[in-house]
């Protein structure tokens, strides 16, 4: 079974947000279901700091053995960090999708589009968990 962390908000797509200790600011990355599914991750491509998106606009790709799928930026921002440690260790994504294979930090442009967002239970019944 794969973790769905109660304290975080979940897309359809499989991506999750965490809020971050700084106001305003999310952390993004592909779900435990997500990795799961795809398999060994070897590579991410993510998008330049600074960069905007709107809500559900594709900002990178996630390339594993099986496949590879777009991820979708669950809010509306400006992207203010990234994980430059996928470059070198794509399979964090694999190990600890909520951790340390996080892929992206965003400064939300409209907080009201979380209300969009899935909670945990939702998720869980959206990969049928």
């Amino acid at each position: 079974m794969a973790k769905v962390p109660d304290d975080l908000q979940y897309t359809e797509e499989h991506e999750y947000v965490k809020k971050s200790d700084e106001p305003g600011v999310v952390q993004i990355g592909v779900t435990d279901y997500a990795q799961g599914e795809l398999g060994d991750v070897v590579y991410v491509e993510l998008p330049k700091v600074g960069s905007s998106y709107n809500r559900m606009d594709v900002f990178g790709t996630i390339e594993a053995v099986k496949a590879v799928s777009e991820l979708f930026c669950p809010l509306s921002g400006e992207i203010v960090q990234v994980n430059e440690r996928l470059d070198k260790e794509p399979s964090l994504v694999n190990s600890d999708p909520y951790g340390a294979g996080w892929m992206i930090k965003l400064r939300i442009k409209d907080a009201a589009e979380e209300a969009k967002l899935l909670s945990a239970d939702k998720y869980r019944g959206h990969v049928g968990e």
